[in-house]
């Protein structure tokens, strides 16, 4: 059974837009984007919260909403602490399994692992496979789409 909850993404306020690999899903049916810092945040009880920190994302969590964070590494540690703080009982957190490759470039020193830690867009891309959910038109805005594709064993 999948979930028809939005797939809620919380983005830093100083996300840079320019770079965001998000751009372009806010127009989209089925995407409600959130600020951070933000005063409160919805019900959070039917979503699972994609982190670093959680056990591996599977099928079974198809019947969950999506729950992104969108922000650089050194920003990513602090809202998740401040959702917990909000959400005030366990969530549901869970990972993308390993084996995944960026194509984003990056430059951040406080990256742990540049390969390995997926853009927003692949992150939330490889979810939606994950979960049974469609796929179609996802990468349609992000640069590096063929790049990301072609490290993938899909």
């Amino acid at each position: 059974m999948k979930s028809n909850l939005p797939t809620l993404i919380l983005r830093h306020q100083r996300e840079n837009l320019k770079k965001c690999s998000l751009r372009g899903l806010e127009e989209l049916s089925g995407f409600h984007f959130l600020t951070y810092p933000t005063s409160s945040l919805p019900d959070l009880s039917d979503y699972v919260l994609l982190a670093l920190d959680g056990e591996p994302l599977t099928f079974e969590d198809a019947c969950h909403g999506l729950f992104l964070l969108d922000a650089t590494w050194r920003y990513a540690a602090k809202m998740q602490a401040f959702v917990l703080r909000q959400h005030g009982k366990p969530m549901r957190t869970r990972s993308i399994p390993p084996g995944y490759k960026t194509a984003y470039p990056r430059c951040q020193p406080d990256c742990p692992d540049p390969e390995a830690g997926l853009a927003s867009i692949e992150a939330l891309y490889v979810a939606y496979q994950f979960t049974g959910r469609d796929t179609t038109g996802l990468l349609d805005n992000y640069y590096w789409k063929d790049q990301f594709l072609s490290k993938q064993e899909l």
